[in-house]
């Protein structure tokens, strides 16, 4: 009886105690990554058909070989405050500390411009476009054009467009090529790095089947996971903002991000 009420007042401070603990989680600062300069650094020479996407958990760079078309086109899922936008300017940032314009150039779609100040000092900025200017459609409809005729061109360009869903709402023109650069655009070196929040997927559905690649940031939902063929990579315990999870062959691969200069 004694230990069954000793275990009673053990749960009850617990109870009281909770407040002050949960509190204390929060107030406990997460380590710092180190930054995307000091990465790099310690990394060394990539090739130069790399881009620089993070970190792999096994301490190796995440790269993408800007000459082979075979991943296609990426779209980027996970919750609001996952980071999506974070990886976005991440690739940007890496994009300018690593390559020459003349090499690789970016273009940025979004509808919020505001969380991209600062990003004109990259010389390899071409412009970020907000999705309710028309200077967006136009974007879009230069690079498809670009695209068309570069069969011999060395220089690749990114595409990041922030919000899949919002872009739908471009004119009709604009949606067409918009298909069409996800469709053929890596192999004409126009590579689309596309985010989606996965609550929009029934709306977004004939949209998804464009992309082969896919990266996870944090979600929450297990439905959702499931419908995404995902529930084995445990995207509920992925760090918001910072980290990823993306399938390769027959396991999952996580990756984080260094904090951006």
């Amino acid at each position: 009886m004694n230990d069954i009420n000793q275990y009673d007042l053990l749960m009850e401070a617990l109870a009281e105690l909770k407040p002050e603990i949960e509190t204390a989680r929060r107030l406990t600062p997460v380590p710092a990554h180190p930054s995307l300069r000091q990465t790099l650094a310690e990394f060394g020479s990539m090739p130069g058909e790399a881009m620089f996407m993070g970190v792999a958990s096994d301490g190796l760079p995440m790269l993408l070989n800007l000459h082979d078309p075979v991943p296609g086109p990426l779209l980027v899922l996970g919750d609001a405050g996952a980071g999506k936008t974070n990886l976005l300017r991440l690739i940007a940032q890496s994009a300018g500390m690593m390559h020459q314009p003349s090499n690789l150039q970016f273009g940025v779609v979004t509808n919020h411009p505001g969380e991209w100040n600062g990003m004109e000092k990259v010389p390899n900025n071409v412009g970020v476009f907000p999705l309710y200017a028309k200077s967006s459609e136009e974007f879009i409809l230069s690079l498809a054009s670009w695209a068309h005729g570069n069969k011999t061109s060395s220089q690749s360009v990114l595409l990041l467009l922030d919000d899949l869903e919002a872009a739908t709402n471009l004119d009709f023109n604009a949606r067409q090529n918009l298909r069409w650069l996800f469709l053929r655009g890596p192999a004409r070196r126009v590579w689309p790095i596309v985010t989606i929040n996965p609550s929009l997927l029934d709306a977004m559905h004939p949209w998804l089947d464009l992309f082969r690649t896919r990266i996870f940031g944090s979600i929450k939902d297990d439905g959702v996971t499931r419908r995404l063929g995902a529930r084995e990579a445990n995207l509920t315990t992925l760090n918001n903002g910072s980290e990823f999870a993306l399938r390769e062959v027959d396991q999952w691969l996580r990756f984080w991000l260094p904090s951006i200069d």
